[in-house]
């Protein structure tokens, strides 16, 4: 609609500053020491939210980072949206690989780069901004409600409470959600599935105190090294991951949907030359994207143990450390993974080490149907700004709360992520293009418009 574009592009300068603020704010949901900031980020979002149109906007308390709940009720007859997002980033460091420092954010070749600026500040910033537009230009033809929280890096651990506390303030017919990627500006897509995620913590302990490597090496095992040893057994000569009873709930996707995934423009020779890969490397028998879409994974997240400071320390450690994650895929559990990493992992620590396993978190997959009402709209919006169909995509990434919503309101979610692939995610030099920022803003209120429209 030319009201909306008029509006937009006489405030795009503002839109684009005012996400700079948030951007600003080092908002680490997994350190204690950035707990002012969690709220000061959280106070931030309400302001925003009241001067776009909210009738009423709350932060709300949890044992953990606030939640800030936000709605503009137009007629409870109406259909109602239900925007869902999150404030919280990853941590930045390491910071030397930083281009330029992780919280101010800078703009180069057209991209914002900082923390945040596309996971998720960015992509929930672009609602509040569609959001305003269609109040602003009296054009909000639906309801709309918020919840933003400030634990999404962290597994969400206290929205599960929240959200089966207050499910009358957050009743609605479909929840959007726009912390995804899309192939380009070029080819439009949509994710219709996420991956679930188990992710453990290890404490391998072998002597009882560090020892003298020259003195006891050779006599007592060293737990970086059958740590190590541990972990490469959970693949095979073909990546396929070795845990009995692993892949039993995996659904298998159809030959019918991995024809549609082919149709998706990708060229892997671009892919290994953007990360600095040679070769690439994954399950046998199955393309990358269907690596990172339609498979389960184990990866290892880290691992450390014994000196690793300047200089030389001759040391046997008395404990090595690893940290890892499994996403997992529609119909497997993330509990039941989690208890099957667990018991294979004990089941072959050998008897010269003890081996301590803890759960950080986890996540259940999800799916989206297309012919639910919101995939439809989404599509439909997505089709009068880009002026092509979007093509359906699984995401490699999870989204720990879809299950969460799913059962606790009894409504379905679709995702419009405009963020891509190569933004550097949880990575040094994040990054969003400030194109794809501005065509989310565009695109969104189409979204509300054909949804209203869809009774």
């Amino acid at each position: 609609m030319q009201v909306w574009k008029d509006y937009q592009e006489k405030n795009k300068d503002r839109f684009l500053s005012e996400l700079f603020e948030l951007l600003r704010i080092p908002s680490v949901s997994a350190k204690t020491e950035h707990k002012d900031d969690m709220i000061h980020c959280a106070e931030t979002i309400k302001k925003r939210l009241l001067e776009a149109g909210a009738d009423k906007v709350d932060i709300y308390s949890t044992a953990g980072h606030p939640i800030v709940y936000g709605e503009k009720i137009i007629d409870p007859s109406k259909q109602t949206v239900l925007v869902y997002g999150h404030y919280d980033v990853q941590p930045a460091e390491p910071l030397e690989l930083w281009n330029h420092p992780p919280f101010e954010p800078t703009v180069v070749d057209g991209k914002i780069y900082a923390r945040g600026s596309c996971d998720d500040k960015g992509q929930v910033y672009m609602h509040v901004k569609a959001f305003e537009t269609m109040v602003q230009t009296n054009t909000l033809t639906c309801n709309v409600k918020f919840c933003i929280e400030g634990e999404e890096e962290v597994g969400s651990p206290n929205l599960g409470k929240f959200v089966a506390e207050n499910k009358e303030l957050l009743k609605a017919d479909c929840v959007l959600i726009s912390d995804s990627a899309m192939i380009s500006l070029d080819t439009p897509s949509i994710d219709i599935g996420v991956r679930g995620l188990s992710y453990i913590e290890l404490e391998l302990t072998g002597p009882n105190r560090d020892l003298h490597s020259g003195v006891y090496g050779g006599a007592v095992a060293n737990p970086i090294t059958i740590l190590a040893k541990m972990i490469a057994s959970l693949h095979d000569e073909n990546n396929h991951i070795t845990i009995p009873g692993f892949y039993d709930d995996v659904a298998v996707a159809t030959p019918e949907e991995r024809a549609l995934m082919a149709k998706a423009p990708f060229n892997e020779k671009e892919y290994a030359n953007d990360l600095g890969v040679k070769e690439l490397w994954g399950e046998k028998g199955y393309t990358t994207n269907e690596r990172t879409g339609i498979r389960p994974t184990m990866e290892l997240n880290g691992i450390w143990g014994g000196y690793t400071g300047e200089g030389a320390k001759t040391v046997l450690p008395s404990k090595a450390f690893a940290k890892i994650s499994a996403r997992l895929v529609p119909n497997q559990i993330s509990q039941k993974i989690t208890d099957l990493l667990i018991n294979h992992l004990q089941s072959i620590t050998p008897p010269y080490v003890t081996l301590k396993a803890s759960l950080h978190h986890g996540g259940e997959p999800y799916m989206t149907p297309i012919d639910s009402k919101a995939y439809k709209a989404a599509s439909k919006a997505m089709e009068a700004t880009f002026g092509k169909t979007p093509i359906p995509v699984r995401g490699g990434g999870s989204i720990p709360i879809c299950a969460l919503f799913e059962k606790e309101l009894g409504i379905k979610i679709v995702f419009m992520g405009f963020g891509l692939d190569s933004d550097n995610l949880h990575s040094p030099n994040e990054k969003y293009d400030i194109a794809n920022y501005y065509k989310g803003i565009e695109t969104i209120p189409y979204f509300h418009k054909y949804f209203s429209e869809m009774q």
